[in-house]
């Protein structure tokens, strides 16, 4: 690992190979022995034996006097910026990266009592008469996320949710009967997404998937939006599902990670 000669008078070098000590471990090397730390990061034996004692001093590194590993404490030096991240900026790179694959439209909602909320969005294209940004609203009963957030809602939240909205159909497909919907939820949460054909308007079709915390709970829905002229249920199933879904657990991974992160510094001590 070489290390760049062109610094600022600002550069704190020691700071920077202990840097690269700490980096020198990874998931094919979780624990190295000192030669290979000190050939890893162009350090002598001497310096590496320094920098690698004093992180096993501070809690980041443990050894058996051998072989050198980080321990879970590393999180802490991850968990200022984890825990600064909202889920926007979470989903984002991984929208971005779901529109470049298949390119349609994607977006990540939140349920806010009847409606969904949007909180992040790539488009492609407009399909829609209504411009979307983050903050546009849409009932939930009508929209394939609100399918996913809806049926990951506990019996009695569903129950109260149903008590105070107005199914008002929106196109001649819109489901407007509590049964119907009942069985549309059911579906979804037995399947583990939804799709949702023309019922918020009239030429627009859409998939979603749930985006779960740590303890299993839906928290957020991820979907994408085509146009019905050139995606069926059939084409959406194969063309548009395996990379939602895979998206979705991206999304997942890193709100886990996250989570995981927020509760090292406790963990570690």
């Amino acid at each position: 690992m070489s290390e760049p000669t062109a610094r600022g008078s600002d550069h704190v070098q020691s700071l920077a190979r202990g840097l690269a000590v700490i980096r020198a471990f990874n998931a094919s090397r979780p624990e190295l022995t000192l030669s290979e730390v000190a050939r890893e990061t162009n350090l002598t034996r001497a310096a590496a034996r320094r920098f690698l004692h004093t992180l096993v001093d501070l809690g980041y590194v443990r050894t058996d006097g051998r072989l050198f590993a980080l321990t879970p404490r590393i999180l802490e030096l991850g968990y200022a910026y984890l825990s600064s991240l909202s889920l926007p900026e979470v989903a984002q790179p991984h929208l971005e990266r779901l529109v470049a694959e298949v390119q349609e439209s994607a977006s990540v909602a939140l349920l806010d009592d009847v409606d969904v909320v949007y909180v992040a969005r790539v488009a492609t294209s407009r399909i829609m008469r209504v411009t979307i940004n983050i903050g546009t609203r849409f009932p939930a009963h009508a929209t394939s996320m609100g399918r996913v957030l809806l049926a990951g809602l506990a019996p009695g939240d569903l129950d109260a949710y149903l008590e105070r909205v107005e199914l008002r159909p929106f196109t001649q497909h819109t489901v407007t009967s509590e049964p119907t919907l009942r069985g549309e939820l059911d579906r979804v949460r037995n399947q583990g997404w939804a799709y949702v054909d023309q019922e918020l308007e009239e030429g627009l079709r859409s998939i979603a998937a749930p985006i779960r915390n740590s303890g299993g709970r839906v928290v957020a829905a991820v979907n994408m939006s085509s146009h019905a002229s050139r995606t069926s249920l059939e084409s959406a199933r194969r063309d548009l599902l395996p990379q939602l879904l895979a998206a979705a657990a991206r999304i997942e991974a890193d709100l886990i990670a996250m989570s995981t992160a927020e509760a090292g510094p406790a963990l570690s001590r």
